[in-house]
């Protein structure tokens, strides 16, 4: 295993890597190259796949809270390690699409790594991941009900991606941000539910 990623451009030359050795990146390699940092870049590339237009699809960000409900009560458990069901370490997308993903979002990390690293990194680790994973988990459990309102769940996923970016980078600034995002989140959702 390589050395764990330490920022967003890490993690994306560590899917560039993959690309460039093999015909597909497949998730289990991905899972294996990330190491013990797998759960916050794979919190990071969830929601953003909700967020873009891939995530318009009947049923996807469900399917997508699901995934992120697995990973989160995984790190709740305290794992070392992200664990997903074979059939899911067997997805895999083409080596030239997952370069063009990489290529399409340096500069988002190069922005990322900029402002967001290390502030507070007490606030990474031991129970407080343990805490954010629970506001991961309640989050993604508010995924189902607002898919049936458009563009509703942006909202959790934004709030999601800052947990994933915040352990990612061990930054515990942001974590609190991450917090602030989930309460808000979970306010306007319970809004939005309400005044339906």
């Amino acid at each position: 295993m390589a050395d764990e990623p330490h920022s967003v451009g890490d993690i994306l030359d560590t899917i560039e890597k993959l690309a460039d050795e093999n015909d597909r990146v497949v998730v289990g390699d991905l899972v294996e190259a990330l190491g013990a940092r797998g759960f916050g870049p794979f919190l990071i590339v969830m929601p953003l796949i909700d967020i873009s237009p891939i995530g318009s699809v009947p049923g996807l960000p469900t399917a997508m809270a699901l995934v992120i409900a697995l990973i989160a009560v995984q790190m709740a458990l305290g794992r070392k390690h992200l664990w997903f069901p074979g059939f899911v370490r067997r997805r895999s997308v083409s080596s030239g699409n997952a370069k063009k993903a990489v290529d399409k979002t340096r500069g988002v990390a190069r922005f990322m790594d900029r402002w967001f690293h290390g502030r507070l990194p007490v606030l990474t680790s031991g129970p407080f991941v343990r805490v954010a994973a629970v506001g991961v988990i309640l989050l993604a459990c508010a995924v189902p009900p607002l898919e049936l309102l458009p563009l509703a769940t942006t909202i959790p996923m934004l709030a999601i991606a800052a947990f994933g970016l915040a352990i990612t980078v061990r930054d515990g600034a942001l974590m609190i941000v991450a917090m602030l995002l989930a309460v808000a989140a979970v306010t306007v959702g319970v809004g939005l539910w309400s005044g339906r």
